[in-house]
């Protein structure tokens, strides 16, 4: 039998026929994740989605990616969680604003497809979107020799949501005396892995299969640990009581990304003393020699999304928090200023 001849594109590093059975080989995985909404199936040109009902229907979306956490996947070998991460990290963008998510459209590049690794991260992206009730509508793969290191890949995410613009939250009425009320973070969730690398492999030559001390996690786990989504907790909020205001705690920790919903007159002051911060963050101050106030610009430290209520409102809203089951910390208050994040401890 003679050996099926290399077109010229494979000899030149991408598999037309690699790609498309790579591709084929999720479609069951993905029709799962279909909701009433959707119109067609994957493989057009764009994928099909209905129009959310009702004139004040405001359509959000957001795009992100997992950055490097990727290189400890591929470390590790181990795929599908930061399929998760990438849909939830999105699920919690919108969600700030009060959107619940209706599609997902995800893009992987490569240097080479490699079917296994493509299958799990697509498992892993398909499983937070059943879990977050929104469809994977389509997305990219692309296949780019010379622009990608061999065996590594970047992923990226796009999701497209929907709230009433009765419900649309925009921080506009926090007012000084507000309380901020905190969720715990699975870990480093997508953000910082540039430094925590550094120190853990680099500076302290730990390997990832090595226990992060004083726990039972290996590094590798401790730095894997998925993205949560707040979904769930918040929908229940959003029904039971009135939210000034949110962020999603990510890249440039408190100091950036709470001003992005302060009104321009008030400070959110966060008392560091009002949670424990978990081992892993206090393993990269302490190893790494970083500054404190840049572990809290680099890094959630612990906490991973943040609700802003009325005082008045407070004692409803953590009781709708633990009948949902949903741990907290009161993490601090709003007072007047000038839009800035402050600390108490």
């Amino acid at each position: 039998m003679t050996e099926k001849k290399k077109s010229a594109y494979a000899q030149s590093g991408v598999d037309i026929d690699v790609k498309m059975n790579a591709v084929g080989s999720i479609r069951q995985m993905v029709a799962e994740t279909k909701t009433q909404s959707v119109i067609g199936g994957i493989g057009a040109f764009g994928g099909l989605h209905k129009v959310p009902a009702g004139k004040d229907q405001i359509l959000v979306a957001s795009t992100d990616g997992v950055g490097t956490k990727l290189k400890v996947a591929a470390m590790m070998k181990k795929h599908d969680t930061v399929g998760q991460d990438i849909v939830n990290h999105c699920v919690n963008d919108i969600l700030v604003q009060g959107a619940k998510p209706l599609f997902f459209m995800d893009y992987l590049g490569t240097a080479k497809v490699d079917p296994a690794v493509f299958r799990s991260v697509v498992s892993g992206i398909c499983k937070a979107c059943k879990e977050n009730h929104m469809a994977l509508l389509g997305g990219e793969t692309a296949e780019m020799p010379g622009l990608y290191p061999l065996g590594e890949y970047d992923l990226v995410g796009t999701i497209v949501g929907s709230v009433s613009r009765t419900d649309l939250i925009t921080g506009k009425s926090i007012r000084a005396g507000d309380v901020i009320i905190g969720f715990p973070s699975g870990g480093l969730q997508t953000n910082g892995f540039s430094l925590a690398r550094r120190v853990i492999f680099d500076v302290c030559q730990y390997s990832w299969k090595d226990k992060l001390p004083g726990t039972d996690q290996t590094f590798g786990d401790a730095l894997l640990a998925v993205h949560k989504s707040f979904l769930r907790p918040v929908s229940a909020l959003m029904a039971g009581v009135k939210i000034n205001g949110m962020a999603h705690i990510t890249g440039g920790g408190f100091p950036d990304n709470l001003p992005r919903v302060l009104p321009k007159a008030a400070n959110a002051e966060i008392d560091r003393a009002s949670w424990t911060v978990p081992t892993i963050f206090k393993f990269i101050q302490n190893q790494g020699k970083v500054d404190r106030d840049e572990m809290y610009r680099v890094f959630n430290m612990g906490i991973g999304f943040v609700v802003i209520v009325a005082k008045k409102d407070l004692k409803k809203a953590t009781n709708i928090l633990r009948a949902a089951h949903q741990p907290y910390n009161v993490i601090g208050v709003i007072r007047k200023g000038s839009g800035i994040v402050t600390y108490k401890n």
